[in-house]
């Protein structure tokens, strides 16, 4: 009789184990399916790691600020193509300097090795993550997916400016781009 309620006991205290072993799975899924749009939230708010703001600045907004004369930044381009997609991908200059609130026009190159039309995805990346939200885009082939025909070539052009209130301690930036292939 001593083993028959010692029996129940562990079966008692199984089921109690695979319910808290069950709970610990759910959350941890929900944890890392959570994870990367709580991640983009947070770089989003904070600037942090180089992950600047998708939307376009007007380009009234961007003839409106006042250019720094007194300042000179300078602004390095990286193109980096990801292995699936079958692209050229390179920048027209590797560096620039400018002036805060002067507006630049940079010019990359695409293109195309596949014999049929392929869509890829261009995602910035601006360092230090921490000025990344003083660099406003009016124009970037960033903002859509972009679709180029068996052996096409194209020039995608951006247009940016950096914002007069960049701290005085960043006189160096670096505005990569990395194209990987669009899932349509």
């Amino acid at each position: 009789m001593n083993v028959a309620g010692t029996r129940e006991e562990i079966d008692k205290h199984r089921r109690r184990l695979v319910i808290k072993l069950t709970l610990v799975v759910v959350a941890m899924f929900g944890f890392g399916y959570l994870l990367i749009p709580l991640y983009n939230a947070f770089c989003s708010i904070t600037g942090l790691n180089g992950k600047p703001s998708s939307s376009a600045v007007s380009a009234t907004q961007a003839k409106a600020v006042k250019i720094d004369t007194n300042r000179t930044v300078s602004v390095e381009f990286i193109a980096t193509v990801n292995s699936d997609l079958p692209w050229e991908f390179k920048s027209e200059v590797y560096k620039v300097s400018m002036h805060p609130g002067e507006i630049v026009k940079a010019n990359f190159y695409v293109h195309n090795l596949e014999n049929q039309a392929v869509v890829g995805r261009a995602i910035p990346s601006i360092s230090p993550g921490l000025a990344a939200k003083h660099l406003h885009k009016t124009e970037c082939f960033c903002f859509t997916e972009q679709t180029l025909q068996a052996n096409e070539s194209r020039e995608m052009p951006v247009v940016f400016y950096i914002d007069p209130d960049l701290p005085e301690a960043y006189s160096n930036m670096i505005l990569s781009y990395t194209f990987y292939k669009a899932n349509t």
